[in-house]
């Protein structure tokens, strides 16, 4: 009885290394899938908000941190990437956080060429109501194209508010608070640009993975 016993838990520790050992096997070839395509749907953003003749390299390997919670939204040091043609910098795709969307966190991709004009905006990752708050997907909606070719100054910062406010950006019928979250964190990514523009021009590539 007590061989037994021994041998079927013997069998059992067996099998549970095995099962271990495939789960960690699948993990890290899931983990290597998912992102190689995070790399590429990053790339084909990239490829959205910075036009090909503003830029003659790979823009997502040049990578720089940013830690600026206040304009950034997190304390985290957040991604950006720097466009360059025959060595000189061109523009930057900033990534930052709307902290206040309805759902929680709202992650965005600022493109801005270095005269401080916003070249394209798109939505990274976000919550918002179905129907209504997920309009900030450009798969859903046109409306982050509003931001395409403003700048941010004197003349124009009163206008970067939803009309609901004061502003001329178009809020949702029936969901403001998903759209005022937003034209926020894109005023606060523009003006943190306007402010930093030549220091964050001119940094290597210093984040943690390069591809």
């Amino acid at each position: 009885m007590k061989k037994s016993m021994i041998k079927n838990g013997l069998i059992l520790g067996i099998f549970a290394l095995i099962c271990t050992a495939l789960v960690a096997v699948v993990n890290e070839l899931t983990s290597a899938q998912i992102k190689q395509q995070e790399t590429q749907e990053l790339g084909r953003i990239l490829q959205q908000i910075i036009p090909a003749k503003l830029h003659d390299n790979s823009i997502a390997k040049y990578c720089i941190r940013i830690t600026a919670p206040a304009a950034l939204g997190t304390s985290d040091p957040m991604p950006a990437y720097i466009a360059t043609y025959k060595g000189q910098a061109t523009a930057i795709a900033m990534e930052t956080i709307a902290p206040d969307g309805y759902n929680g966190n709202i992650r965005i991709i600022v493109g801005i060429d270095s005269n401080g004009v916003v070249l394209g905006v798109r939505t990274l990752a976000q919550q918002e109501t179905p129907g209504l708050g997920d309009k900030i997907e450009i798969r859903k909606s046109d409306w982050v194209n509003t931001f395409k070719g403003r700048v941010l100054n004197a003349s124009t910062a009163s206008q970067w508010k939803v009309k609901k406010d004061g502003g001329d950006i178009d809020e949702f019928t029936g969901a403001t608070i998903t759209p005022r979250a937003y034209v926020k964190a894109v005023k606060n990514t523009l003006n943190y640009f306007n402010q930093h523009k030549a220091s964050l021009l001119k940094q290597a590539p210093n984040c943690e993975t390069q591809e």
